[in-house]
Parts: C-alpha cells; sequence; structure tokens
C-alpha cells in the first residue's frame, strides 16, 4: 500500500521527499538489502523518479543506484520514461504489491472483521486499495440475502465512480488527482456517474469533510455504496472499507445508519495494520495496473435473485 506521511511538511504533500532516515536499514551494507531499501524509496514515490533523487534518498553511492536501476528495469520492475532520465513502476513490480496485499498472513484477521461486519449489518462488505486509477478489492464476504451482486478478490472497479475511490481520491493533492485522472477517461458507467472533473472535486470535498463517501447507483445501477477510510497512524491510508447493498434495500440516507458500524470495523482493522507493521515494518506501495476487467468482473451482468456476490 502507499503511505505518504502528509504531516511532515508542505514541501512533502507536495510530491517531494524526505531522507528515509525512519526507515529500518540494519543489515543494510548487503546487496540484496541494498537493492531492497531502493525498492522502498521507490515505493514511495507517487510520480517518476530520477537517479539523482534516489542517490540523495537512499545516500547510496551514485554508480550502485545506477547499476540496480539498470537490473530492475532489465527484470520489468522498473520503467524508463520518454526523456530518458526518469523512471516509473513497471507492470511486474505493481503485480507483486497487488499480490503481497491479497495474500498476507493478516489475511485471516481481516477477513474476520469483514465476516463480523457483514453479520452486523447484513449487507455485503469489501475491503479494498487503489491501484492506480482503480480499486482493487482485497477481500469480500457476501450478504445471505438471495438479492446481491457478484465481484470477487482481485476485481478492479474505476475509482471516480466508487464511493472507496472517492475517499482515496480524496486524500491526494489536487495536482495528483488530476495527473492520475487525466490520463484514464472519466468513463460513463449509469446516468449518475460523474464525469467532469470539477463536478468530482465538489463530491470529494465532501467526502473529506464528511468522512465517508457514497455510490449513488454511479458504477452500477441499482448499486448504492458507502466506503469509509482505514486510519493509519502517519501518512495517507490506501485502504478502505465499504459496504453496498441494492437500492431497494439501501438508499444514500439509509447508508448512513451504517456508519457507525463501518467505523469500528475501520478501527479494527487499523489495529490490525499497525500490528503488522510492529512485525514485518516495510512498507510496500501499490502502483497503478495496466490491467482491464473484464466486462463480467465489473459487475456488469443484471441484477437477479441468481446473482451472488456484491459492488464496489
Amino acid at each position: 500500500m502507499e503511505l505518504i506521511d502528509t504531516s511532515r511538511s508542505e514541501r512533502q504533500v507536495q510530491g517531494a521527499q524526505e531522507p528515509l532516515g525512519d526507515l529500518p536499514v540494519r543489515g543494510s551494507d548487503t546487496p540484496a538489502l541494498r537493492l531492497f531499501l531502493l525498492l522502498e524509496a521507490i515505493a514511495t514515490r507517487f510520480r517518476p523518479f530520477t537517479l539523482q533523487s534516489l542517490v540523495e534518498e537512499t545516500g547510496l553511492p551514485k554508480p550502485t543506484v545506477h547499476r540496480m536501476l539498470q537490473q530492475l528495469e532489465g527484470a520489468g520492475l522498473l520503467l524508463r520514461q520518454a526523456d530518458g532520465r526518469q523512471y516509473g513502476t513497471g507492470a511486474r513490480l505493481r503485480r507483486l504489491a497487488e499480490q503481497l496485499l491479497l495474500n498476507d498472513t493478516h489475511h485471516g484477521a481481516r477477513h474476520a472483521v469483514l465476516r463480523n461486519l457483514v453479520d452486523e449489518i447484513g449487507e455485503s462488505c469489501n475491503i479494498t486499495a487503489l491501484s492506480g486509477d482503480e480499486i482493487v478489492y482485497l477481500d469480500r464476504v457476501e450478504t445471505p440475502e438471495p438479492l446481491r451482486f457478484h465481484l470477487h478478490p482481485g476485481s478492479r472497479v474505476p475509482c471516480h465512480a466508487t464511493a472507496s475511490g472517492k475517499m482515496l481520491l480524496a486524500q491526494m493533492t489536487l495536482a495528483q488527482r488530476r495527473q492520475l485522472l487525466a490520463h484514464a477517461p472519466m468513463r460513463r458507467f449509469t446516468p449518475k456517474t460523474l464525469t467532469d472533473l470539477d463536478a468530482l472535486e465538489i463530491e470529494l470535498a465532501r467526502a473529506r469533510r464528511d468522512g465517508f463517501a457514497i455510490d449513488d447507483e454511479e458504477f452500477l445501477p441499482g448499486l448504492i455504496c458507502v466506503a469509509v477510510l482505514v486510519p493509519v497512524q502517519r501518512g495517507r491510508s490506501n485502504i478502505c472499507i465499504a459496504a453496498q447493498a441494492p437500492v431497494v434495500r439501501l438508499t444514500p440516507d439509509r447508508a448512513l445508519r451504517l456508519l457507525p458500524a463501518l467505523q469500528r470495523a475501520a478501527e479494527a482493522l487499523s489495529a490490525i495494520e499497525r500490528d503488522a507493521a510492529t512485525t514485518a515494518p516495510f512498507v510496500v506501495a501499490l502502483g497503478a495496473s495496466s490491467q482491464t476487467v473484464p466486462a463480467a468482473e465489473r459487475g456488469t451482468a443484471l441484477l437477479t435473485d441468481e446473482a451472488v456476490g456484491d459492488g464496489a
């Protein structure tokens, strides 16, 4: 997940980086751990980065960083930008980050929180994260109700048309959001989908103010979703927990009644992540994805009594 410390300075909020003085460097004199230190530095980058910026951030010798960048680029973990000076994350590194999130050892604890939440509110719930301009499902538990939508862990949905996406976009600076959305057309999925950046900004301001976001049939007709962030001790959260249901059972007004339960579950997930950080302090950034979601995985099938699963 991408965690950016927005509390240190306005300079870092705008994308500049500080030295990795608080990252674990014990034993980093070995080649493998020097490479991992470099990947940690790369993981904090929202924008493309240069050789010199990584040298300054890690304190490693410039020839060493240059050699490692060449190796990572050759392995498909990094991509060199068109200007020949800047680098960005490659598809292979992004897939690695996503698989770590989907299959980590704390999955059972998170799944139990999700199961308890579904038992309490009676509707399908998801744990989600931002991957580029999409939301990826890390886990989900279905409602026992016969009328429900189907999406599964690993599915991807658009960030501009989902409750989780709005919450995660709302944490970014305006420049970061514009950069992200400028390269991904805001596709219209339903008559209610927000496809205008200015209109979306109003919605994101509301989400920042209220601490929750709602998808009012913006991704799938007939589906209402509400999402809150999972708190983190520092920086920017990249995990949401969301509940969703057909409009026949849930309206935007009724969704507000689910917020106390969602917030309790978010705090429980936050405690699990804090515990994970004490045992495995390395942070992995979840980057953009080049994969396309098949129509069936986007939940575009009609809502019927036969459908199973949940929405974004």
